[in-house]
């Protein structure tokens, strides 16, 4: 079976980051790690070359494939960032309907800019999908 590519690794989140051009961008990430830290109650952790992740859980589909993902995190992509946290949490509607601008994905949430979106809200997402993937694995 592959391996995955996507794993957590030692490499510095802050070095990482540091590489990100666009200034707002960068300075958003800084800010998104203190918001999902503070929401996950786990330190922010390189996962491959372009994921900041939170804690982990491993988990087993029933094809037999498995592995180990974070339970939340981020990626400053060039465009937006991708957040990664499940949608398949409680109240998943209305948290997204006072989020703010965001665009959503098969389990991505993207959003262009920090200021886009309500802190509070994104805080609130971070705790319940953190909850409903322990809950599942």
């Amino acid at each position: 079976m592959a391996q995955n590519k996507t794993t957590e690794n030692e490499s510095s989140v802050t070095s990482f980051l540091n590489t990100v051009t666009d200034e707002e961008k960068r300075n958003d990430s800084f800010e998104l790690i203190k918001i999902f830290e503070e929401a996950s109650s786990f330190k922010a952790k390189m996962w491959g070359n372009a994921i900041v992740g939170f804690g982990s859980y491993h988990y087993k589909y029933e094809s037999g494939r498995e592995g180990d993902a974070p339970l939340a995190g981020f990626s400053p992509r060039k465009d937006s960032f991708a957040l990664y946290i499940s949608l398949q949490i409680k109240d998943r509607e209305e948290l997204l309907a006072e989020f703010g601008k965001h665009k959503t994905g098969k389990s991505c949430v993207y959003i262009k800019k920090l200021s886009d979106v309500d802190v509070h809200i994104l805080k609130k997402m971070i705790i319940n999908s953190i909850k409903q993937i322990k809950s599942l694995y």
